[in-house]
């Protein structure tokens, strides 16, 4: 038999075009993406990119969507393993000050989403989808409002210690934690 024998297409790759495509945002920002730097990044040929996304907007939608289910994953394990309201408490603190973003660049890439969705209603909608996933496992254990509190105080203070030069501290986080739920529950 003369020729090779072709195996099954590359089955990740949609999935290495995704993560390299959150590697590019977080090199350059979403309004920097191009096909051609997804494309070297995710050692793909460049039609490879289009074959999956038809467009740009449905490739940085998808890359989001990923993002959003790795944080959220981690997000709601935190808190499905609280048996107690104090642990779910705790479990919101280590939300904040433990490393439930992953990295540093799964934080740079949230700021890139809110931007983004911003402008964008389809990646608003992701937006959305993932504040609802954070609140519908924080109202395992406190009231909708309280939830909706947390989830800001999650984002506000993550947003801040990132940049702040003295983040607050993990035992400041708790005592703000406490209070509010305290307000609310």
């Amino acid at each position: 038999m003369t020729g090779s024998t072709r195996g099954p297409n590359d089955p990740r790759r949609r999935e290495r075009i995704l993560d390299a495509a959150l590697d590019v945002i977080a090199e350059h920002g979403a309004i920097k993406v191009t096909y051609r730097k997804i494309a070297e990044a995710a050692g793909v040929p460049l039609g490879s990119l289009t074959y999956y996304f038809d467009d740009m907007q449905h490739l940085l939608t998808a890359a989001f969507i990923r993002l959003a289910e790795t944080v959220s994953t981690r997000y709601g394990a935190l808190l499905e393993a609280a048996r107690t309201r104090r642990e779910a408490e705790e479990a919101v603190v280590e939300i904040i000050c433990g490393k439930v973003w992953g990295t540093d660049r799964n934080l740079l890439l949230s700021y890139e989403l809110y931007a983004f969705a911003t402008r964008n209603p389809e990646v608003r909608a992701v937006m959305r989808s993932w504040m609802e996933a954070s609140r519908s496992s924080l109202t395992r254990h406190f009231d909708p409002l309280t939830a909706r509190a947390l989830d800001a105080l999650v984002e506000g203070f993550s947003i801040h210690n990132s940049v702040d030069l003295r983040p607050t501290d993990r035992e400041e986080v708790a005592v703000v934690v406490r209070a509010v739920v305290d307000r609310h529950g």
